[in-house]
């Protein structure tokens, strides 16, 4: 992405420094061989049900923003409040050294200012039906954004993300960032350990309104700097 592509990003402001500089940053390849699994760790209660939902084309990514709402995630005794989703393809993490065709993100927030964020991965199969429940959407915000500029909006109306609440039986747990500047060092990932299956279709769907520029809108992987990747395993 030339001038501003990712390498360049912590010289674009002075609030994007952290792209650069940070120790903790995202995202990164997770090698299954030094995780550490943590017995104490808690299965991730997720408390979603309906919410108004608008998509949102931001340039570099697709995403599914929403209004005030009562969705919340829980981990570790704390709540954060669901804020919105949204997808990078190629996925951003790996896993031993493996890059994925998909990512999702849902992000939550805390009354603190604190950030988690669920990542899901995907691999080319069957088409992922919470994408299809949308994906007339999506190929209507790529109609509307055959100009290509940024925030172009599609509103979903009532969108349900029950879909969204199974169990996790696997995650990988570390401290890392934001994948796209400013790239705070705020947020706590948890990366589930079932890989979703995403048709090509799909990936297109997902592709199409952004600009040529970002339709592989993943960073690269950051160094791990010595940090703990830590894995729940239902037992």
């Amino acid at each position: 992405m030339g001038a501003t592509g990712p390498s360049k990003w912590g010289s674009l402001k002075p609030g994007f420094s952290e792209c650069s500089t940070g120790k903790s940053q995202s995202p990164i390849d997770i090698p299954k061989g030094k995780v550490v699994l943590n017995k104490k760790l808690k299965p991730l209660t997720r408390e979603y049900s309906y919410i108004n939902a608008t998509f949102v084309n931001n340039g570099f990514n697709i995403e599914l923003r929403c209004g005030k709402n009562t969705n919340l995630l829980i981990s570790d005794g704390k709540a954060y409040i669901f804020s919105q989703l949204h997808w990078h393809s190629p996925s951003e993490h790996r896993i031993d050294g493996v890059q994925y065709d998909a990512e999702l993100h849902l992000v939550h927030i805390a009354d603190d200012g604190c950030i988690a964020v669920i990542g899901i991965l995907y691999h080319l199969g069957h088409p992922d039906p919470l994408i299809a429940k949308v994906q007339n959407k999506l190929y209507q915000l790529g109609i509307d954004m055959s100009g290509v500029k940024e925030g172009g909006q599609v509103a979903l109306g009532t969108f349900n993300m029950h879909q969204l609440r199974k169990n996790a039986r696997k995650y990988y747990r570390y401290s890392g960032s934001l994948t796209t500047p400013p790239c705070n060092q705020t947020v706590a990932w948890y990366i589930l350990g079932k890989v979703r299956s995403i048709s090509p279709e799909q990936v297109q769907a997902l592709k199409a309104p952004l600009g040529w520029a970002y339709k592989n809108n993943s960073r690269p992987v950051q160094p791990l700097n010595g940090r703990l990747v830590e894995l729940y395993e239902e037992r």
